[in-house]
């Protein structure tokens, strides 16, 4: 990491003897298996996190944006976002790994586990609190428990099935902590969609406003409304996210990162980013190592 200055990109390894594309253990298992130094350092994972405090406070940064998660508190952490653990002595509470492939294509959609826009934290509501804590009770017990007592295609199948219903009633409990004071309305949606895919090759309001057959002004209220700023702010964090995961991420120069966000240069990419975070882009990726 120090050496490369870039943050690893993580995969899955099953336990021997488990089935593949699982685990569940909890915090303090974490810590006695994983050095600190390891834990401490930003990584890139190709496989979801679901991280669930049951006392104390555990600070976790996912994309560059830090949380205090409390008791009953959720964090889902998907592939391909940057996570980096704080300090586990001041929490129990349990991790949830699986890989999108362990689920079935029907739970997977409905869950929305690919959702780009997913929110990290989860605050859900009595009584869906106490059945998810429930499930993942039930989930550890299984996973542990009948190891080795069960055909590993069964206990595959037993693990999946207890693993749906908690992504379901996870994804669909009460609205996520980022949205609870947002109205989500369709023009936003289409907006944020389009933005998604379009964003590496314009920043320009304008366009988009074009393609989805609204005013700029439009959009921006409708932006507003739902993400609390306006259009071409949110388009420059969609940006600014891309940018920081590229230069985390690998050790491609600031010119090569400019071009595949859609910048004529790597000064023009270098004024764009420092305006927008207060720093180079060469001293954030410093700050990483």
């Amino acid at each position: 990491m120090v050496k490369n200055r870039h943050i690893p990109e993580v995969r899955f390894t099953a336990p021997a003897g488990m089935p593949a594309g699982f685990e569940i253990m909890s915090l303090a298992q974490l810590r006695s298996r994983v050095a600190v130094r390891t834990l401490s350092v930003p990584q890139r994972p190709t496989f979801h996190h679901l991280i669930a405090v049951d006392s104390g406070r555990l600070a976790h940064m996912v994309d560059f944006t830090g949380y205090s998660l409390g008791p009953a508190e959720w964090l889902w952490v998907r592939p391909g976002r940057v996570h980096q653990w704080g300090d586990l002595r001041h929490a129990t509470g349990r991790l949830i790994l699986f890989e999108r492939e362990f689920l079935d294509p029907a739970t997977a959609s409905s869950a929305s586990i690919d959702d780009p826009h997913a929110p990290a934290l989860y605050q859900p509501a009595e009584p869906d609190t106490t059945d998810l804590s429930d499930y993942a009770t039930l989930l550890d017990r299984s996973f542990h428990a009948t190891a080795g007592r069960l055909p590993l295609d069964v206990h595959m199948a037993t693990l999946r099935h207890l693993l749906a219903a908690l992504v379901l009633r996870l994804s669909h409990a009460a609205a996520p902590a980022e949205e609870t004071n947002a109205t989500v309305n369709e023009t936003f949606l289409r907006f944020r969609d389009a933005v998604e895919r379009d964003f590496a090759r314009t920043r320009r309001v304008e366009h988009y406003a074009h393609i989805l057959g609204y005013s700029p002004r439009t959009l921006s209220r409708a932006t507003l409304t739902a993400a609390g700023v306006g259009a071409k702010e949110f388009i420059d964090r969609r940006v600014i996210l891309e940018a920081k995961r590229l230069l985390a991420h690998s050790d491609q120069p600031a010119n090569r990162i400019a071009r595949q966000l859609g910048f004529s240069s790597a000064t023009n990419f270098n004024k764009y980013f420092q305006q927008r975070t207060g720093q180079t882009p060469i001293s954030f990726r410093t700050t990483l190592s």
